[in-house]
């Protein structure tokens, strides 16, 4: 009986504790105020302080971790940047580049030049077009055919093709570029040759001197303008025999060949992608391909042929070059009526020697005094000795007396 009342006595002890902690849990305000909400993590009740916890509350600062080195230093640099903007004075303002001039008008007598050609002829006279823009009697008419060639006829036949565009375009002056695409086999006679084999060889050349004779025969200028170095080896050896052959065949009808080959290989006669272009300055010359060329390489193969062509235009490529007709003639003032023009003007000779107000030459000087020749003279010039002085033995005079 006695351990029963004790452990009642317990019980009740315990039961009291209880209401105690929770009279002072309802005691805690439920209401949550909104910066309570806002927060992350949970504040300590009593709860937790009477019993402890594993979570972290608001009331434990965390640590503030320190920003990472790499960005320290790129703040560290853009500070030091705007300090030095707002030091340093403002430069000053670079000038426009100059603008490029625009191209004269052409005349309407302007001599043309024809190019023809493959694809290197298409950027031939592209730029060969620049060479002249500056010039009104000088137009460049580019009629190029990009995959043709000599050796495919059933592709693009050039002496089917040729004599009507140059009776469309009456030309001045052809420029012919044209090769890059022959390496390969020709169908001639009924029959089949590789490429370079004799016999491809000596129907090439006949292939060449007709195109040549076409353009001759119309008693045209003619400028054939042989093949650049290739990158590869085997097309480069090709291209030395193919401007043999372009030499030889129009010479032999009164052309000229335009040899550019030194102006893209090194010293030592390698290929160059990148040199001097036309200005003496570095450059890429070449395509990525080691065949096609850039702009300013372009430009460098038109100025080979710009100086050939400017000795067959002339005068007409002059860029001061302007027509005298109405609209260039400057305004004539019409003058007053002379006074003198009522008295009739007599005829005069122009051998008339007082034509100028006077019979002298302008700038006529009085004649010289007339010269005393020494005995040294008259003895060197005529063979003559000066008179005897009297007395001497040689006064001749003197004995004649006696």
């Amino acid at each position: 009986m006695k351990v029963l009342l004790q452990h009642m006595g317990g019980g009740r002890i315990l039961g009291r504790c209880l209401a105690v902690i929770a009279a002072v849990v309802l005691a805690i305000p439920a209401q949550v105020t909104p910066a309570e909400a806002q927060e992350r993590v949970q504040r300590r009740n009593l709860f937790d302080m009477l019993f402890g916890g594993g979570r972290r509350y608001i009331d434990e600062r965390p640590a503030v971790e320190p920003a990472p080195r790499r960005q320290r230093q790129q703040q560290q640099r853009r500070r030091s940047r705007a300090s030095e903007t707002r030091s340093s004075p403002r430069k000053p303002a670079q000038p426009p580049a100059p603008a490029k001039p625009a191209a004269v008008a052409k005349l309407d007598n302007a001599r043309q030049i024809l190019v023809v050609g493959d694809f290197l002829a298409a950027g031939l006279g592209d730029q060969l077009a620049v060479a002249f823009e500056q010039s009104p009697g000088v137009a460049v008419t580019e009629k190029s055919n990009g995959s043709s060639g000599l050796v495919r006829q059933d592709y693009y036949n050039w002496p089917q093709e040729l004599p009507g565009i140059i009776d469309a375009v009456k030309p001045a002056l052809v420029v012919v570029m044209i090769g890059s695409n022959d390496r390969q086999e020709m169908r001639f006679g009924g029959s089949s040759e590789m490429f370079p084999s004799d016999a491809w060889f000596a129907e090439y050349e006949r292939r060449v001197q007709e195109y040549a004779r076409i353009i001759r025969d119309r008693q045209l200028p003619l400028l054939w303008v042989g093949l650049p170095s290739f990158q590869s080896p085997s097309m480069m050896a090709d291209a030395v025999k193919l401007n043999g052959v372009y030499r030889a065949q129009v010479e032999k009808v009164g052309g000229e060949f335009v040899d550019i080959w030194e102006g893209f290989v090194d010293e030592e006669g390698k290929f160059i992608a990148t040199g001097s272009d036309m200005n003496g300055q570095q450059a890429r010359l070449r395509g990525s391909d080691g065949i096609n060329f850039t702009t300013a390489g372009k430009r460098k193969l038109a100025f080979f042929v710009e100086k050939y062509a400017r000795r067959h235009v002339g005068d007409m490529a002059s860029p001061d070059l302007v027509t005298l007709d109405a609209d260039s003639l400057p305004d004539l003032k019409t003058l007053p009526p002379s006074p003198t023009s009522a008295i009739p003007v007599q005829p005069i000779s122009v051998m008339d020697p007082d034509l100028d107000g006077g019979n002298e030459l302008l700038g006529a000087a009085p004649p010289p005094a007339p010269i005393v020749e020494t005995p040294r003279d008259m003895l060197a010039k005529r063979g003559e000795l000066p008179p005897a002085p009297k007395g001497r033995i040689d006064d001749y005079q003197r004995s004649t007396l006696r």
